[in-house]
């Protein structure tokens, strides 16, 4: 019986990732913000630009995002039934 070489994952795999920007809009869980992106969708049958939203929960490992904060994060493997998002690094802070 013959057996076949594992593919490996290369680096330029990993920094293939995506990364996303958006609005941290609740921190009270423990290591776990919940982020808001907000995009405009034209409506089909109307033509009208509606405001869409996607929410996204994003491990913190150091509780350091407030809300308001602006932060940017990146795709990972499940951290938890939800959270499937890293914090990497902040745009802007909350005033």
């Amino acid at each position: 019986m013959t057996t076949m070489p594992t593919p490996e994952k290369s680096t330029s795999d990993r920094n293939r990732r995506k990364t996303r920007v958006g609005k941290v809009v609740s921190d009270r869980m423990d290591k776990t913000v919940v982020v808001s992106i907000e995009r405009l969708v034209k409506h089909q049958t109307y033509g009208r630009y509606v405001r869409s939203r996607s929410k996204f929960k994003v491990h913190d490992e150091k509780n350091e995002c407030r809300i308001g904060d602006t932060i940017r994060f990146m795709e990972t493997r499940p951290l938890s039934k939800d959270k499937r998002w890293r914090f990497v690094g902040f745009v802007e802070r909350a005033k």
